[in-house]
């Protein structure tokens, strides 16, 4: 019996109704805010999503990994409904109410801590990372921080000091935060090891910033917008050893590791190390603005009485959608799908790399997964060809991002809720794009 097919292409990309919007769009919105796929949406569930034109897409972005569950999850969407017509705001610290509570309560239960832990809600991830920050500077008394080279971890002023890819995020946008110290990260395709990235950190001691003034150092256990490099275990088992050594605060990033993306709740479950805090956002709530901290309750008691907060930081409406994102997460058994996911697009990518040369590395935890774009066998990174594959992937109908320092990588960030024959299918596209440009 034939297969019903998920993708459904029905003009050229972007078909004309998208284009007379991203018409508009030039005309009205900030040069900046440029857009990366021509495709306007009009609906979308699962793992598809349709644009104004009628093409239906496999969306291997997920909202750039936003959408673990899925877009509009039953589930989730019942919850917004019913919170949004409770009551939308009071701001928590004025007028408190109990999702705030329960959702701490949550997300302590399944966070990688073995003793007291304690959670604060934000906005977005930048947020969370700045808070984070404060927290480890409240409880040390210190000032510095040492972050890692091609590491994101936002845009607003503290966290693009810490983030390290200059064009487009940094350019032009300084003088940044001071007392923020870039040592390199563990990158074994480009020869760089865990011994390499620790000694580091051990002359920044000597010859950039003194140990004792580091409040702490923030890594991304799988690096993001970086290339999707993940940590090796030496390495974090170092930075743990280091940190407590020297008294300082291990941040965990997984703003985009978090919530299954890598086959664990978070990704600092596959180190078997506890970080003293970790940061969240992106698939907490399923594509509604919420991030938080999860730490050590020491630590999170840190900051003098009203040092944290925000007018809207810990919606309601938001919050209510990641208690439904947990459930979600619980009745479905997400992260054990998300292993499923990964291996058998793992399992396709390494395939690619026997058949197409260009595909120099493949790499990443669970289906958080991309492959590396080569020019030749010097490795000379290859931006061109990512941006070709994505396009021709696009007029094919999936949707992929690209990542890494010289946008030479492509990643995966698609729902996790993906049913496999929509994954079968994705894959079988990507294929096609792939032997349309490199073959």
């Amino acid at each position: 019996m034939a297969t019903t097919r998920a993708i459904d292409i029905r003009t050229a990309v972007p078909g004309p109704k998208s284009q007379a919007v991203l018409d508009r769009h030039r005309q009205a919105v900030a040069a900046p805010l440029s857009v990366y796929l021509p495709v306007v949406v009009d609906h979308a569930h699962g793992a598809l999503l349709t644009d104004l034109d009628g093409n239906t897409f496999v969306d291997f972005t997920g909202g750039v990994g936003v959408l673990n569950v899925g877009h509009t999850h039953p589930r989730v969407v019942e919850a917004v409904q019913e919170q949004a017509a409770k009551f939308f705001h009071t701001d928590y610290t004025i007028v408190p109410y109990e999702v705030y509570v329960s959702l701490a309560e949550r997300l302590v239960a399944v966070a990688p801590f073995g003793g007291p832990a304690k959670a604060a809600f934000f906005n977005s991830g930048a947020e969370a990372v700045e808070n984070a920050v404060k927290f480890a500077k409240a409880y040390t008394g210190r000032q510095a921080v040492i972050a890692f080279e091609r590491g994101f971890h936002g845009r607003t002023q503290l966290a693009l000091s810490l983030t390290s890819k200059t064009h487009p995020y940094k350019a032009g946008l300084g003088p940044f935060v001071s007392e923020v110290y870039r040592v390199p990260f563990p990158y074994e395709y480009r020869g760089v090891t865990t011994t390499d990235a620790l000694d580091a950190i051990e002359r920044a001691f000597s010859s950039l910033v003194a140990p004792e003034t580091v409040a702490a150092i923030v890594f991304e256990p799988v690096q993001g917008e970086g290339g999707f490099i993940p940590a090796p275990q030496a390495f974090v088992e170092g930075l743990r050893r280091i940190c407590d050594r020297e008294g300082i605060v291990l941040v965990a990033d997984e703003v985009q590791t978090g919530f299954g993306r890598t086959g664990r709740m978070f990704a600092m479950e596959h180190y078997g190390i506890e970080p003293d805090l970790l940061t969240v956002a992106k698939s907490i709530a399923a594509g509604l603005p919420l991030s938080g901290v999860v730490g050590k309750a020491e630590i999170m008691d840190a900051p003098a009485d009203g040092g944290v907060g925000g007018t809207y930081v810990g919606n309601p409406v938001a919050q209510a959608a990641a208690l439904a994102v947990l459930d979600v997460f619980e009745e479905e058994a997400l992260v054990e799908r998300g292993r499923n996911v990964g291996d058998v697009i793992r399992g396709t990518m390494l395939a690619w790399q026997e058949r197409f040369p260009q595909i120099g590395d493949v790499r990443g935890l669970g289906p958080m997964l991309a492959i590396e774009l080569v020019e030749d066998a010097a490795k000379t990174p290859a931006p061109g060809l990512a941006s070709r594959i994505t396009a021709a992937a696009a007029e094919r109908g999936v949707l992929l991002l690209k990542a890494g320092v010289y946008g030479n990588c492509i990643r995966v960030l698609c729902p996790l809720v993906i049913t496999d024959s929509e994954l079968d299918e994705a894959l079988a596209t990507w294929e096609a794009a792939l032997e349309a440009v490199l073959a």
